[in-house]
């Protein structure tokens, strides 16, 4: 077995070492039936990826950009990496720079709340401001270039960094856990975009694997994916940013890939947050929004199934906890700030949950 030698390629074998240790050591996630009534004869599912180390989604993004930036050779001993993201990647890419001992900054707006700031720095972290959230990617190339760093772009990168073929990617562990159920290959997989790599991921997969199951995307009320996506013009940009963290933004990203996509449902903001309210009543636990904007697209797939006459099963994610969201999704006077009203989407879920239809 040939050895790695010279100091560079020393850390590379020992950073991939690691990065694939702590994989090793986390089981996979769990995929979670979600209760319908027994006589629809549809199943839906839940891939619970809040059980990862980091507490969400993107933490496969984050594992899969470090590995190609390491592999590439644009990351090796002491490089900083520097982010455009106040969120949840930020978190997962700051676990994984203090893994390997390297600086880790992420770029974001001014406007970001403590306790997003809190959980990168929790991380070993740093957070550096913005005033104008459009100049997160450009002032995050400036630092990169003075610093001497890479600009991880999971943007540009998150499609094209994971393996779609296989190789412990999520669409690969859904099907492997789907195989013993009585409805194994879904009519449906439900996912947001965000960067688009985990919609990539999945539509590759199934397209390379043969299968016949159908993935729909959902998109946030403010996010340009679903009108780009619905009128083949990919230069669409939006006037604000989403308000459902994680997925939804105002252009499309480069990873989004809207060719492998076979419906997209746009769904409002406060029907994501009832729906996450919804799902606090009936599992017992907190959701964030984005997995309240995946179960509104299920339902109603699940619906159309129920009407249709059709059996089958139905696949979707749960992105993170709700813990995150106190102050905001599950806060009534942050809400009632945003001038969102939930009763009307709250009685649609009761009428589904009841009857199997939707309106």
């Amino acid at each position: 077995m040939d050895r790695c030698c010279g100091s560079t390629r020393d850390w590379v074998c020992s950073a991939v070492g690691i990065i694939e240790a702590d994989a090793n050591r986390s089981a996979d996630t769990h995929l979670l039936p979600f209760p319908l009534p027994p006589s629809w004869g549809i199943d839906l599912y839940l891939k619970d990826e809040s059980t990862h180390p980091t507490g969400s989604l993107k933490h496969r993004l984050a594992r899969s950009l470090f590995l190609y930036a390491i592999c590439n050779g644009w990351v090796v001993e002491g490089t900083p990496v520097i982010e455009a993201s106040s969120g949840s990647t930020a978190v997962s890419e700051a676990y994984f720079a203090r893994m390997l001992g390297l600086p880790f900054i992420a770029v974001m707006p001014r406007s970001t709340s403590a306790e997003k700031v809190a959980l990168i720095e929790r991380q070993g972290g740093r957070c550096h401001f913005v005033d104008s959230p459009g100049a997160i990617y450009d002032e995050s190339r400036r630092l990169a270039s003075e610093l001497g760093g890479h600009f991880m772009d999971q943007f540009t990168h998150a499609e094209r960094a994971t393996d779609w073929r296989g190789n412990n990617n999520i669409a690969e562990s859904v099907f492997q856990q789907m195989a013993l159920e009585r409805h194994p290959e879904p009519e449906w997989v439900v996912v947001g975009a965000g960067t688009g790599g985990t919609s990539a991921t999945i539509g590759r997969y199934v397209h390379y694997r043969r299968l016949r199951t159908k993935l729909a995307v959902v998109d946030p009320e403010h996010s340009v994916f679903f009108d780009a996506w619905r009128d083949s013009d990919p230069t669409l940009v939006g006037t604000r940013g989403s308000r459902i963290e994680g997925i939804g933004r105002p252009r499309v990203e480069p990873s989004f890939v809207g060719q492998v996509i076979d419906r997209m449902i746009k769904v409002p903001d406060a029907a994501s947050i009832a729906v996450a309210r919804h799902v606090e009543e009936v599992l017992g636990r907190r959701v964030g929004g984005s997995t309240g904007t995946n179960l509104w697209g299920a339902f109603q797939l699940v619906a159309q199934m129920l009407a249709d006459g059709r059996k089958g099963s139905v696949v979707t994610l749960l992105c993170d906890g709700g813990e995150r969201y106190a102050n905001t999704y599950y806060d009534d006077a942050w809400v009632a700030a945003q001038e969102m009203d939930l009763t009307p989407h709250l009685e649609t879920l009761v009428r589904f949950r009841n009857t199997g239809t939707w309106s």
